[in-house]
């Protein structure tokens, strides 16, 4: 009887983890009012306490790589519009990275997203460090807000691993 309970943990255990896994590398995409199609996997948490979080993961057009940041609390919808410094980020192999601001729009009217264009130069180093921190700007009335990546510091190299290996395939097939 313990023998059969063990082997049914273990195959619980592992279909739960498979399927963490598995649903790390669901490519979705979503395209916005302006007509742009963005590519993502959901977004995962990073930073989270009971006054301020960061969610956020990496999205592509096919082209180009984007850091998408969900910072919580953010400035209203008219204070957002002139969010637009660059983001410092300090990876694993202690090097800081700056990202060069793209673009800063609200999903569902509720959840604003900044993205974050990463230099293709630098997307070798986004594969292999896990995130530590980010310094943004957010604004006069708050200035720069750091996180400290608390959470999932690997999403990172996860999800790029995922668009990459996706798009190595659909290079295959062609």
């Amino acid at each position: 009887m313990n023998t059969t309970l063990l082997k049914n943990l273990v195959i619980i255990l592992f279909v739960s983890v498979s399927s963490l896994a598995f649903s790390q590398c669901e490519i979705k995409n979503r395209i916005f009012p302006d007509g742009s199609m963005l590519y993502y996997i959901e977004p995962v948490n990073f930073y989270w306490t009971e006054t301020k979080d960061l969610k956020g993961g990496i999205m592509t057009d096919k082209e180009n790589y984007f850091l998408a940041l969900q910072p919580s609390p953010c400035p209203e919808k008219d204070k957002s519009k002139k969010l637009n410094d660059d983001l410092e980020m300090k990876l694993a192999n202690d090097s800081i990275y700056f990202l060069k601001h793209y673009d800063t729009r609200y999903l569902e009217d509720t959840v604003m997203q900044m993205l974050f264009l990463i230099d293709k130069d630098d997307i070798e180093a986004f594969s292999n460090f896990e995130a530590i921190s980010v310094k943004m700007n957010m604004g006069i009335d708050e200035g720069n807000r750091s996180y400290v990546f608390k959470l999932h510091k690997k999403a990172l190299q996860e999800q790029l691993a995922c668009f990459l290996k996706d798009e190595d395939q659909h290079r295959k097939k062609e």
